[in-house]
């Protein structure tokens, strides 16, 4: 199965408090366009673009409430949506979000994941999500500040019983288990560690985690 969110992007070192995708924005303009056209000639061309997607279906009832926080162009969303899956992305990156509401089925929103909540309550868009998920190593590209405050807003958008499911690769300058100890000290309950979106083991090795994470506000 392809992954293409393992495909190495140079991420710029950050402050503490600046968020590493918008410094590539910042950097480049058409850092976002070239990001979108890059996965359209992918699809073109055949590739697996919904791994990760499929996973999060196998995980949810039909019908369900996803958010796809950091939904780029919204290759996973939109796939979702097409499943019978109600979808909210949220991306920082206002250029991504117009190609996934111009090109995918789903609710795309601009906004920080770390004020999600005044994101989604300005949309009209309750919480309680069954999943959330985090994929395209979305976390990497966070501030060191930002970890934990995003990580709560996450776990703060969903249900009771629901899940997330965070993917990233490693060598991205956020080790695995400094995430798993963030993750862990805003509530979040590990439930299964992967070390892919085709569910194969995590193990010490590992060059890829995808965590799958409880803790909902109850």
């Amino acid at each position: 199965m392809s992954r293409p969110e393992q495909r190495h992007v140079p991420v710029p070192e950050a402050a503490a408090d600046v968020n590493r995708w918008q410094q590539l924005v910042d950097a480049d303009p058409g850092h976002s366009a070239r990001y979108a056209d890059r996965f359209r000639r992918m699809r073109v061309e055949g590739a697996d673009l919904v791994g990760e997607a499929r996973m999060v279906d196998a995980m949810l009832d039909r019908g369900s409430r996803v958010l796809d926080a950091g939904c780029g162009p919204g290759r996973i969303g939109g796939h979702l949506a097409r499943q019978g899956h109600r979808v909210v992305g949220v991306d920082l990156d206002p250029a991504l979000v117009e190609v996934a509401r111009a090109e995918e089925e789903g609710t795309y929103l601009a906004g920080d994941l770390a004020e999600l909540d005044a994101v989604l309550a300005g949309a009209g868009e309750p919480a309680g999500f069954d999943v959330v998920v985090c994929a395209g190593n979305v976390v990497t590209f966070l501030a060191p500040t930002q970890r934990r405050p995003v990580l709560d807003q996450l776990r703060r958008a969903l249900a009771p019983d629901g899940r997330a499911a965070i993917g990233f690769g490693a060598g991205r300058g956020y080790p695995f288990e400094e995430f798993l100890a963030d993750a862990e000290a805003v509530g979040l309950r590990r439930e299964l560690l992967l070390s892919s979106w085709g569910l194969r083991p995590a193990g010490a090795d590992s060059s890829f985690l995808v965590a799958v994470l409880s803790g909902g506000v109850r």
